[in-house]
Parts: structure tokens; C-alpha cells; sequence
């Protein structure tokens, strides 16, 4: 069996032919859109991370002749250079662009950490325009804060800041796996953002958490989690909305926070589930 290095090889070179590009204020979308049958499914990566990052789940979707759609958030692998400040509400734009564009018909989304608040965000914004929400590895926008909740917010980037830049990407890249195979793609693909912007990457991720006890999630959701991750309030605040929205929460054993390369067969195999319990391809 190939070790991380050589299959970290394939596995980049298998992916990275994402060349398709959608010109937006300030920067331009990388994205890759594979065809198919509607409703197409829409990955949005975490932050500091790429497309890349769902290479095993989307040549799984595509497989069943669904419309799979990757992008490189703004800031983020080959959307880059971005000249536009980073916020949240750009990166809705961005993707509701992108979806309007492609003319997608209610795209499931899918989204890890950055990704997944981006998702939850767009579905309270427009909840008619999705058919499902599947999240990896992120806190609940709407969720309760507790004290402690409220100070890992506020310190995150101070913390983040107080790492020299040249550590950086790996000292996140070790935090937000288990695997040699994840932390060796997280490193590559933190190593392509500057410190100052994943700076303002997580000041955005942070700024999609708003807390709502009333609001509960209007589409089919899944919510999935590595058992190790241990980034901010996920490991309990994940549980909480699986109870809050009345579904069941895939927790999967020894992955961190980047699941669906930690876990990917176990993540591609409840993906492929939900997938089906929402309804085959129209």
C-alpha cells in the first residue's frame, strides 16, 4: 500500500485540475463542475483549506450521476490573489454567484467548518433555493453561547496571531488532524495563505455565529463529526443542534477535524446516505 507522501501525490494531481474560473469583485472563482442530474451537490471547503479536501466524497457523488460542483472559496487555493476585504457576507455573494451562474436547481450543500457556517448561513438567508444541508466539522451559527463559548470567539485570533508565520500552516495542520495522509494536505494547503489573510478568514468564520433559540434547521440536514476534533465549541456544540433539530449526529472514531480525510470512507458512505434519503437524482 502507497505511503501519504506518494498518495498525497495522486491525490493532488487527481484534483487539482479545477480550471474552470467565474470572474467576481476582486477575485476570481476557481471551480470544477462535473455535470449530471440535478440537484447538483455543492462542496464548500473549510478554512484555509481547498477544494481538495473533498476529493474521495465528490468522485463518490459524481459516481451516481449527480451534478458535483467543487470551488475554491475566495482567498483560498486557486481563487486567489483576492483584493477584496474577506467577510462573510462575500463569501455568501461569492457562492450564490457561483450557483447562479451554473443556474444550479436547489444544490444540496455541503460544508466543512468554514464551509458548513457558509452553508447554515445561505439556508437561513433563502431556505427555498436548497434541498439539503450536510455539515462536517463545524459549530452551530444559531447555537447558544456559554461563557467560555463566548471567550474561545474572542481569543481565537489573538491566539492564531501569536504563532510565527514560517509555523503556521503546520501547527494547524497538526491540530485539525489524526492522519499523516490529512496533515500533510491541510500543511500543503494552509501553506498557500499568508497568515494576515487566515487571519481574516477566521474572523469571518467567526462572524456566521449568531445565536437564535428559535430557529431551527427548515431541510433535511446531516451532521457529521470526527470524535478527536477539538477545534473551538464543535464537540459539543454539534451534539447540541443534533439534539436541538431532532437528528442523529454521525460522530466518526479516532478523526480530527478534517473528517473527510481523516474518515473519508466513513464520510463518503453517509454522504451517499443522505443523499438518498433526500431522494435520487431529478
Amino acid at each position: 500500500m502507497p505511503g501519504p507522501a506518494t498518495r498525497l501525490i495522486g491525490y493532488i494531481q487527481k484534483m487539482l485540475n479545477i480550471d474552470q474560473r467565474l470572474p467576481i469583485s476582486g477575485c476570481s472563482l476557481a471551480f470544477a463542475d462535473s455535470g449530471g442530474a440535478e440537484p447538483a451537490v455543492l462542496f464548500l471547503h473549510g478554512a484555509g483549506a481547498d477544494h481538495v479536501m473533498f476529493a474521495d466524497q465528490a468522485e463518490a457523488v459524481a459516481a451516481t450521476g449527480r451534478r458535483v460542483v467543487l470551488v475554491d472559496l475566495r482567498g483560498h487555493g486557486r481563487s486567489r490573489p483576492n483584493t477584496s476585504a474577506l467577510t462573510a457576507e462575500l463569501l455568501i455573494n461569492d457562492a450564490t454567484a457561483l450557483i447562479a451562474a451554473l443556474e444550479l436547481e436547489r444544490p444540496v450543500l455541503v460544508g466543512h467548518s468554514l464551509g458548513g457556517n457558509l452553508a447554515q448561513a445561505m439556508v437561513r438567508l433563502s431556505p427555498g433555493d436548497y434541498s439539503g444541508l450536510a455539515v462536517l466539522d463545524s459549530t452551530w451559527n444559531t447555537g447558544p453561547l456559554n461563557w467560555f463559548d463566548r471567550q474561545l470567539l474572542r481569543l481565537a485570533a489573538p491566539g492564531l496571531a501569536l504563532i510565527p508565520a514560517k509555523r503556521l500552516a503546520r501547527v494547524m495542520a497538526a491540530a485539525s488532524a489524526t492522519s499523516a495522509f490529512a496533515r500533510r494536505d491541510a500543511e500543503r494547503a494552509f501553506g498557500q495563505v499568508t497568515k494576515a489573510e487566515f487571519l481574516d478568514i477566521w474572523r469571518a468564520t467567526t462572524s456566521f455565529v449568531a445565536p437564535d433559540a428559535s430557529y431551527r434547521t427548515p431541510l433535511p440536514l446531516c451532521l457529521v463529526r470526527g470524535a478527536d476534533d477539538r477545534t473551538g465549541n464543535i464537540a459539543t456544540a454539534m451534539p447540541a443542534w443534533a439534539r436541538h433539530d431532532g437528528v442523529v449526529e454521525l460522530v466518526v472514531p479516532n478523526a480530527g477535524h478534517i473528517v473527510s480525510q481523516d474518515a473519508a470512507a466513513s464520510v463518503t458512505a453517509e454522504l451517499l446516505r443522505f443523499l438518498a434519503s433526500i431522494g435520487a437524482a431529478q
